[in-house]
């Protein structure tokens, strides 16, 4: 049986038909049949009174971390207010006249994912303006019983780590909303539930269509590999941008493919495989340089941990090639990206002390327990 997405719900039972509605979504917020729920609204008489989008945009043409214009939508003149650009969240001006603030947007299941934050800051926002902050939930595609990673620690938040969550915290956009709400003591949002969704599902399973959720997300296997792979973002080492499977490929001109897939497939890693790979990216790091290294093959999906497949990479890199493997240096915030993408400095800490991942692996899956617990009674779905 297929599920039914928090928009399909809605519109069958026409719920704020008669609510001024500001709309958060970008080009994945779509019916099942790949109709955009904007178009699908205002044939069925919903009023948008304005439209907000997240970073890429509202079409998700814009390359990550690009500064999004505000525009308008075509054949309506409904705004179009870009929530990354000037502002990160609704301005009081953005909010005038609207009853209502929804929020459909497909998330992608790791804690890096900045359209999280943007739910998060413009629930924040509503709460201030005494605005009602609805989710029309969506499944998280890479499931809902894995959890892994540690915590954003409280003086790391940032728009890659914005919520006291997991990495990969196998929760739908509408349960992360409850949770933080219910941290934060705000108002509970409103939550039009998924139908027919458990947490056992990866996306693959839902019947719904797999819409790219950004640039560098084309299909369901990046997702899965995402949580661990994205950590690379943080170092020297291209995670596959400006090629045809970003962060299932990783590779430097200075790294030995065979070797590195061998050191990885010698770890064990559950529901992977290394194979070397050359690839050439067309853009980001090592633009137009042969890179040399590995592409990680999804064998069993239900057992790929790809927190720890990351973390175990790092260390390898680090181990394998000491005079080239390098963390990208810190920001005019004095803070390394890599810190920021996990919510503190664990792991460049580890990666500078520690002989092996070993310890790190076992403090953060003693926080995944954890977190595992506390967000029990958001939970919706079995």
């Amino acid at each position: 049986m297929r599920v039914l997405t928090g928009l399909e719900v809605m519109i069958q039972n026409r719920s704020y038909i008669d609510k001024k509605i500001g709309l958060i979504t970008n080009h994945t917020g779509v019916s099942p049949e790949l109709d955009q729920n904007i178009d699908l609204m205002l044939k069925d008489g919903y009023k948008i009174a304005a439209l907000f989008c997240p970073e890429h945009g509202l079409f998700g043409d814009y390359p990550d971390g690009e500064y999004v214009e505000h525009s308008a939508y075509p054949g309506t003149g409904i705004p179009i207010y870009s929530l990354f650009g000037d502002t990160q969240k609704p301005t009081r001006d953005m909010l005038e006249n609207i009853d209502v603030l929804v929020f459909d947007i497909q998330d992608i299941g790791a804690r890096y994912y900045t359209y999280m934050s943007t739910m998060l800051l413009s629930m924040e926002e509503a709460s201030d303006k005494d605005i009602e902050f609805v989710v029309l939930d969506r499944p998280n595609p890479i499931g809902g019983t894995a959890v892994e990673g540690n915590v954003t620690k409280p003086s790391w938040i940032s728009p890659v780590a914005y919520a006291h969550i997991a990495i990969r915290h196998g929760m739908t956009p509408g349960e992360i909303a409850m949770f933080v709400a219910a941290q934060k003591g705000l108002p509970e949002p409103t939550i039009v539930p998924l139908k027919n969704w458990s947490r056992r599902m990866h996306f693959q399973d839902t019947g719904l269509p797999w819409v790219p959720t950004s640039p560098s997300a084309p299909s369901i296997e990046m997702a899965l590999l995402y949580p661990g792979t994205c950590l690379l973002e943080g170092t020297n080492v291209s995670e596959g941008r400006g090629t045809s499977v970003p962060f299932q490929v990783l590779g430097a001109p200075w790294i030995d493919g065979p070797e590195l897939a061998r050191a990885l497939n010698d770890m064990g890693l559950p529901g992977v495989r290394a194979r070397p790979a050359y690839f050439r990216p067309s853009f980001s790091k090592w633009t137009g340089r042969v890179c040399k290294g590995v592409q990680v093959h999804i064998i069993e999906a239900e057992k790929v941990r790809p927190v720890e497949l990351g973390v175990r990479l790092l260390f390898a890199l680090r181990d394998l090639y000491p005079d080239d493997f390098e963390l990208t240096p810190p920001g005019p915030d004095r803070r390394r990206f890599l810190d920021l993408l996990c919510g503190g400095d664990d792991l460049s800490t580890a990666l500078a002390k520690d002989d092996s991942p070993e310890p790190l692996l076992e403090r953060w899956a003693q926080e995944a327990d954890e977190f595992r617990e506390d967000r029990r009674d958001c939970l919706i779905y079995p």
